[in-house]
């Protein structure tokens, strides 16, 4: 076998689902006369994806087996005084393994689509979507230069974007996307920054150039102050990250994501685009081992993410919402982990969290579709008995994301929560207070869900939401306030339940329930419980799998720098591995077994013995429970505050800046001033021959008074 990799080979892992996408995007949609029915659509973008998930996987088999490697230009755009702007693969370990993650949740989200959005009258563009979603995702992995990462970076946020706002005659879909576009402006302003310092002090945007000078940038200051440069550089791409990556303050878009139809909710915010950010940081991780305060920053955003985003899950009825803050906190583990130094952890994390929550993501869509399109946990209950395989995959799902021993989250989980506890760094004790509460309060609210929704009395019967039959009524689902919000009357009591929208007769079509199931819950189609099924086998197998060779072996070698000797936390996570059955098994004397089990029982009893508690809770500790209902004000400062502070600055700028400078003194103040002055010198041109001799005569006058007066007025000084 040879040790290099095929660059036409690599060229088609990202052009296979591309071409899909502009196939049923273009003559698959109205714009292109619909030349092409749905299921030519939906096979030609299965196919692309197939494709490349195939050809991904060959490549993690080079990568590991035969040591192959790439690192070449494909295509040279252009050359500005040095810095080469190019794009061209970077292929190792971890691309390699990013590339099947990505490619495998895609194939599977997209063979889900073909049941859950059967007959929306969207079908061909969402299929074009998140086919352009993976090729985007795909360029931004496989990238060895910052251009084409931020390119890949900008491509999934445009597309992100489009599938949000997917049914777009919502309003609250539009303020979603919008949302979401906006704050990750924000972080995107902060990593353009970042990628200018490193191409202003380097001369280029390639990785391993860039890597070769990090030394010489460690040595410099920011200029006019005593900052290192390389701390402000990675915060800079850390802000990035933390936009991107849906990091404290910047994570108020994710949960408002969940307009969209739920399968981009697995694809974007499950394994995809959220986790780019985590990429992005493990890949400079060169760069990142050079500043503590850089990674000091990273544990404490990651920490504050990791807790209070979970603390937020707690009180949700919304199932997607549950899920949604759940992929929040998780995040935050992912960050916690790189500020710790444990790049590798952060990433394996991303590997199994990427599983197990597109199958939760999945799961819940199933349920939505199985309830008749009810979306609030409070109406569910006993849905076991009629959707046996999405209650055991879920359950599956559910014990891999809190941690149970010999799960995938358990391994990766577990580790984070070690490697924080060794780290050297100040922000290290409240990180590790942070991932250890946390995992009390991810157990709580993923079986809190889980209980309310498959186990105890059936409550669907007594939605006050439901309108019988008609679930299509558009009233069901929410009206505008005028505000970009939709609201009904299950949203009146919490304001955290939102619908998926039944734009389209696919919601109508697919409600086999209301004839052949006299309105009882009902299994989901093949298409949709195939997906979960094959999420569930590596969301419970790929972390015993993957840790001695991603943690305490070679994977990553030459991949990912660490300075063992100021960080020094994965090598003394090395030295306590004993393998992954004997950390499965001294996982029941450790005190995160037992904090999440005290959660699942916690929240067993909470909801299923005694259901009266939670609401005396509530009374007691009302305004806690206000806090968490409005998401820590966050929304509130950043409409009232921040938008309300920018347009009246904006509103100043052009009524003081435009129209009273600009216009008022620059532009009409300008030609008023000639207009005048031209007034005032037109009454000395009258034609009259006379008026001309008299101002010569005057002249003259003043002339020789001038010089006079001068001459006697210097006689004086002499």
């Amino acid at each position: 076998m040879s040790a290099t990799l095929s660059a036409s080979t690599l060229l088609a892992i990202p052009l296979a689902p591309l071409a899909g996408a502009l196939l049923a995007g273009i003559p698959g949609t109205l714009f292109g006369g619909n030349a092409i029915g749905r299921k030519a659509s939906h096979t030609l973008t299965i196919l692309g994806v197939f494709i490349a998930f195939v050809l991904s996987a060959f490549t993690l088999r080079d990568v590991l087996v035969d040591g192959a490697r790439f690192d070449a230009t494909i295509y040279e755009w252009m050359n500005i005084g040095g810095l080469k702007m190019e794009v061209g693969f970077l292929i190792d370990s971890l691309t390699a393994m990013m590339m099947c993650v990505v490619t495998f949740v895609s194939l599977m989200v997209h063979l889900y689509t073909v049941g859950y959005m059967a007959e929306d009258e969207g079908y061909d563009r969402f299929f074009s979507y998140i086919s352009l979603f993976t090729f985007s995702m795909l360029m931004l992995v496989m990238s060895n230069n910052l251009l084409q990462l931020f390119f890949g970076w900008e491509a999934v946020g445009l597309v992100s974007y489009l599938l949000i706002g997917f049914w777009y005659t919502r309003q609250t879909a539009i303020f979603a996307n919008m949302k979401a576009f906006l704050v990750n402006r924000v972080g995107d302003f902060g990593f353009i920054l970042g990628i200018g310092l490193i191409a202003a002090y380097t001369g280029t945007l390639h990785y391993g150039e860039i890597f070769a000078k990090a030394e010489e940038l460690s040595k410099l200051t920011f200029p006019g102050t005593g900052w290192m440069l390389i701390t402000v550089i990675c915060i800079c791409l850390f802000i990035g990250a933390m936009g991107k990556s849906a990091q404290f303050p910047l994570h108020v878009w994710l949960p408002d994501s969940m307009e969209g139809p739920t399968p981009i909710s697995a694809l974007i915010h499950a394994a995809t685009m959220v986790t780019a950010g985590i990429f992005m940081v493990s890949r400079m991780s060169p760069l990142f081992e050079l500043s503590d305060t850089a990674l000091n920053f990273i544990l404490i955003i990651g920490s504050i993410t990791a807790l209070f985003m979970g603390f937020l899950g707690i009180i949700q009825n919304d199932i997607k919402r549950v899920v949604a803050y759940s992929t929040l906190s998780q995040l935050g583990y992912m960050t916690v982990a790189l500020g710790a130094s444990a790049y590798s952890v952060a990433v394996f994390h991303l590997m199994t969290h990427a599983f197990f929550k597109a199958l939760l993501f999945l799961g819940a869509g199933s349920v939505i579709m199985g309830m008749h399109h009810n979306q609030d946990i409070r109406w569910m209950g006993g849905v076991r008995k009629y959707m046996p395989i999405t209650w055991i995959t879920s359950l599956l799902g559910s014990l891999a994301l809190i941690g149970t021993p010999f799960f995938a989250g358990f391994y990766s989980k577990d580790s984070i929560i070690e490697a924080v506890h060794e780290s050297h760094l100040p922000a290290a004790g409240f990180a590790s207070f942070a991932v250890l509460a946390g995992v009390f309060v991810t157990a709580f609210y993923s079986f809190r869900m889980y209980f309310l929704v498959f186990h105890g009395k059936e409550r669907y019967d007594q939605n006050p939401d439901a309108h019988g039959h008609g679930h299509d009524d558009h009233a069901a689902h929410g009206h505008d306030d005028g505000h970009g919000h939709g609201h009904n009357a299950a949203e009146a009591g919490d304001g955290h339940v939102h619908h998926e929208a039944t734009i389209s007769a696919a919601h109508e079509e697919e409600d086999h329930g209301h004839h052949d199931h006299g309105g009882k819950p009902h299994e989901s189609p093949w298409v949709v419980t195939v997906p979960l099924i094959l999420l569930a086998i590596p969301s419970v197998i790929i972390g015993f799998i993957g840790i001695g060779p991603m943690l305490f072996g070679d994977f990553f070698k030459g991949v990912i720098f660490i300075d063992e000797a100021r960080h020094p936390a994965m090598a003394e996570l090395g030295e306590a591995f004993h393998g992954a059955v004997a950390m499965g098994l001294h996982a029941f004397t450790s005190a995160p077994f037992w904090l999440a089990l005290a959660g699942v029982v916690m929240s067993y009893v909470f909801y299923m013995v005694k259901p009266e508690w939670p609401a005396a809770i509530k009374r007691t500790f009302n305004p806690i429970y206000v806090l968490f209902e409005n998401k820590y004000y966050l929304d509130w400062f950043n409409e009232n505050v921040i938008a309300r502070g920018a347009r009246c600055l904006g509103t100043g700028l052009w009524k003081g800046g435009d129209q009273a400078v600009i216009d008022g003194a620059i532009v009409n103040g300008s030609w008023k001033l000639v207009a005048r002055a031209a007034g005032a010198i037109r009454q000395l041109q009258s034609g009259y021959l006379f008026h001309y001799a008299l101002m010569m005569i005057v002249g003259i006058f003043v002339l020789l008074t001038y010089f006079v007066w001068h001459d006697q007025f210097m006689a004086l000084f002499r």
